[in-house]
């Protein structure tokens, strides 16, 4: 399912991951991280689909998402993709399994050596499991994160999906484990600090936004892809 829904996002700047979340006629819309999509000057994008086809994107801006680390982009297509099922990121549980997905900038080799992937198309595609190891239930990182699962996540898998083990979309991965800005980088929202001993959990988790964060803001969801409560 992971590998049917998740796209690439390129961008003069960059690139970065994205999960198919709405289609209204020929119009699909990826939910991806702000981060992933500010960078482009001019809002413009070129999406990797999952048939390896190539579209011209353009971000979609919804001033409700402000404050958190997602944003959309939307593509025109005649061909039929698929289009993600949202979970309910409220009902998980430490320990429970998921999955992550996206396209990692680069591939390495060994410790020493790295190779590019922005020229490789779908072969870039990497999926990892793993399982919620913290929930910030009742506060939040910056920009929304609160889910910390065990899964790898390399740079360029931001913005691509954290699904549940039936393959729902419960939340979009942001970032990585062991940041370089150390314990200031888990500075809750709230302005306190995490204490030395939960600093050293937190840092050796990947963070993700839960996809209950996107559905309080979206004022509109079609049918088809509401959260099942």
């Amino acid at each position: 399912m992971s590998k049917l829904v998740t796209v690439r996002i390129l961008n003069k700047l960059g690139a970065g991951s994205g999960v198919i979340v709405d289609r209204q006629g020929q119009t699909y819309t990826v939910l991806t991280c702000d981060h992933v999509a500010n960078p482009s000057p001019d809002d413009r994008f070129t999406v990797l689909t999952p048939d390896g086809q190539i579209h011209s994107a353009y971000r979609k801006r919804l001033p409700s998402l402000e404050g958190v680390d997602l944003a959309l982009v939307q593509f025109e297509s005649r061909m039929s993709y698929r289009v993600a099922v949202l979970g309910n990121s409220q009902h998980l549980s430490v320990g429970d399994l998921v999955y992550a997905s996206g396209f990692p900038n680069y591939q390495y080799q060994g410790s020493n050596s790295a190779e590019e992937t922005l020229n490789w198309g779908l072969r870039a595609y990497r999926l990892t499991a793993g399982t919620i190891a913290m929930l910030l239930s009742n506060q939040s990182l910056p920009r929304g994160y609160q889910l910390g699962y065990t899964n790898e996540i390399e740079a360029g898998m931001s913005g691509g999906p954290v699904l549940d083990r039936e393959g729902r979309l419960i939340g979009i991965n942001g970032r990585g484990k062991h940041p370089i800005q150390g314990i200031d980088a888990f500075t809750l929202a709230d302005g306190t600090t995490p204490s030395p001993e939960l600093f050293k959990r937190m840092e050796a988790l990947s963070w993700a936004v839960p996809i209950s964060r996107y559905v309080q803001r979206a004022s509109q969801l079609p049918p088809a892809t509401r959260v099942r409560k």
